[in-house]
């Protein structure tokens, strides 16, 4: 046997211990206290038959995707500007679009307090222009200026890094038969960064989907996945369901994630 391979095998165990510790087990053990309450395993069911709990579903795998959305159609901008241009202070306005990723989610959610809560910036503007109060910060608009601030960053470093890497020349040689900037874009540039797009875009849905900080701070009239396995967990002191919801938001991410992996090949892997 090599030595490589003793060292490799060697490093087995701590591999083996820190899934066991920090997924197997845990997992485990959340599976069984969802399957210990009232219902008995029927409480996976709970997010399908439970109207209020379905309800959540649908709007946090709503809001998911049109943060995603969003997020890659900002960031694809952006990227393609910031990595094909150069100028004066680039590298300070990069640094600030990639601020936010100091910040937690309760920061975010501060922040877009200060913007467009009842005593924000946005508010005082309306105020002043006779316009009336613009309030929006504790809803769903609010929590999904939150999640594109917050998600921004994480797709504009990997869509940079992708269309840096892109050959110009296959762009020049499809002007060079004609082609309009938008057909370019089209068939040239985009299927270029395609499994950068998945990879950030599932990033993005990942973390709207399990974001709960600026969910927290925004809660007022936000009713979302997240939000419902804290209550669930902490003012009802329902184990079972908030077990069972959590490991039902973990499988939907999974297979998001999963069918990234699949679609985009070692991209995404490599960037996730």
């Amino acid at each position: 046997m090599h030595s490589a391979d003793r060292l490799a095998r060697l490093f087995l165990l701590p591999l083996f211990l820190f899934v066991a510790a920090f997924f197997l087990l845990p997992m485990v053990r959340l599976i069984g206290v969802a399957g210990s309450g009232p219902n008995g395993m029927a409480e996976y069911l709970a997010i399908l038959t439970n109207p209020r709990h379905f309800a959540t579903l649908v709007a946090t795998l709503t809001l998911s995707a049109a943060v995603t959305a969003a997020t890659l159609a900002i960031g694809t901008v952006v990227a393609l500007f910031l990595a094909r241009n150069r100028f004066f202070g680039r590298p300070l306005l990069v640094s600030l679009l990639t601020l936010p990723l100091a910040f937690p989610g309760v920061v975010v959610g501060f922040m877009v307090i200060l913007l467009a809560g009842r005593q924000g910036l946005l508010s005082s503007l309306s105020m002043g222009l006779g316009l009336g109060r613009w309030v929006f910060a504790y809803s769903m608009a609010g929590l999904f200026a939150g999640y594109v601030y917050f998600s921004l960053p994480r797709v504009l470093v990997t869509l940079m890094a992708a269309v840096e890497k892109l050959d110009p020349a296959l762009e020049e040689a499809a002007r060079s038969l004609g082609a309009s900037p938008a057909q370019v874009l089209r068939d040239v540039t985009l299927p270029g960064i395609a499994p950068a797009l998945v990879a950030s875009g599932a990033i993005a849905f990942a973390t709207a989907m399990g974001a709960f900080g600026t969910a927290f701070t925004l809660a007022t009239r936000i009713d979302v996945l997240a939000m419902t396995i804290y209550t669930e967990f902490t003012l009802n002191a329902n184990f079972a369901t908030a077990a069972a919801l959590s490991i039902a938001l973990g499988l939907i991410t999974w297979v998001v994630l999963a069918l990234a992996r699949n679609l985009a090949g070692a991209g995404v892997a490599a960037a996730g």
